[in-house]
């Protein structure tokens, strides 16, 4: 018990968490629906995730991409080549995937190159730049590709509407970068190359072949996802089993105790006809205000049924990401990458986080409020 105590002291988005998806339980009565209701999808697809990117911090996989990002060698060229990194691959991989692959590689960079009081206010920015780069594409991001589904539209048509979003985020970002570093532009950034490994892992090759499994489902959006986690998961029980211990177990938990809550909730018979009154008409500010509640994702699929609005509520919900840490799931998993790396600086993120993301929020928030009246 004071083992469990201890975690959960030390590990808050945990305890929030938890308690959530308790609280939840009380509002609707566990049942085997709300088992079926469960994300399992996400989860498996974050648990094979995980499970390749300890394996490729062990086997030094991502090596040629430092040595890539490095020959930027001012803060200002680096910090853009991170940020449009996931900007650009979240559109394809999904957020939650780009930041589990740059951050990391941010956070060894930047601590390498002795420049670690950057760390926060970039990886601030990639989240900014995952939550804004994957509303691009109809798989972007867990939400959209809900949304998507049933909005009975091409994929072309999808990304015109997303585009103004898209683009005019993009130039954002360059402008809170440049005000980043507005004291020292040309701020150079001297990287001690003997933390790169110049050796190759044994089982590199190996990381990489269950690292384009777990891209080809997430891509195809097949109904064998399941298949890919036995595969994965088994795969590496035979080959690498020691590593299956090192995996953040504590962050599929999270991601499950918050699932176990709004599916508690969508599943409550007086919410849903309070909302079926509330949401008509005021989609964008609903999405925008559950998600920060229960998070983007859970919040689409509670709204979708009761919205008249397909822009406002697919608006809203990717401009949720931006208010708190709980209005993306791909935000806690940014923290939490961060927190492993730094135990007992959660505070310090949140305070961060919340500085930049609202900046950033208080200035798109009124155009993504125009544009939903664009009808999709």
């Amino acid at each position: 018990m004071k083992k469990v105590l201890s975690l959960l002291k030390k590990e808050a988005m945990l305890t929030v968490s938890a308690a959530a998806a308790i609280a939840a339980l009380f509002i609707t009565p566990p049942s085997t629906q709300l088992l079926r209701d469960i994300d399992w999808h996400t989860l498996g697809t974050l648990l094979m995730m995980l499970c390749v990117l300890e394996g490729f911090k062990q086997e030094n996989v991502l090596d040629p991409l430092v040595r890539l990002s490095l020959k930027a060698r001012s803060l200002t060229g680096l910090s853009l080549f991170y940020i449009f990194g996931v900007f650009f691959s979240s559109m394809f991989v999904t957020n939650d995937v780009s930041l589990m692959i740059f951050v990391p590689l941010t956070i060894f960079t930047f601590r390498g190159g002795g420049k670690e009081q950057y760390i926060l206010p970039v990886i601030t920015m990639e989240n900014i730049a995952a939550v804004r780069g994957s509303l691009l594409t109809p798989f972007g991001s867990p939400q959209n590709l809900f949304l998507y589904s049933r909005f009975g539209i091409s994929a072309g048509r999808f990304m015109l509407h997303m585009l103004p979003l898209c683009a005019g985020s993009a130039i954002l970002l360059i402008i809170f970068v440049l005000v980043l570093y507005r004291k020292e532009l040309h701020e150079q950034i001297s990287f001690d190359r003997s933390k790169l490994n110049v050796g190759v892992g044994a089982k590199r090759g190996f990381y990489l072949g269950l690292f384009l499994l777990v891209i080809l489902t997430i891509i195809t959006r097949t109904e064998y996802w399941w298949a890919a986690v036995i595969i994965v998961t088994g795969a590496i029980l035979i080959a690498d089993r020691k590593l299956l211990l090192k995996v953040d177990y504590v962050l599929l938990f999270t991601f499950l105790f918050f699932f176990v809550f709004s599916s508690s909730v969508a599943a409550n018979e007086s919410i849903a006809g309070f909302l079926s009154k509330a949401v008509s008409g005021r989609e964008y500010w609903w999405a925008i205000g559950l998600s920060q509640i229960i998070s983007n994702v859970p919040a689409s699929i509670v709204l979708y049924p009761f919205s008249q609005s397909n822009a406002a509520l697919i608006y809203g919900a990717d401009t949720a990401g931006l208010c708190s840490l709980i209005g993306s799931l791909a935000s806690v998993i940014n923290y939490r990458i961060y927190v492993r790396e730094y135990p007992g600086q959660g505070k310090s993120f949140v305070k961060v986080f919340t500085l930049i993301s609202w900046a950033f929020f208080a200035i798109v928030v009124i155009p993504g409020l125009l544009l939903s009246a664009w009808k999709m």
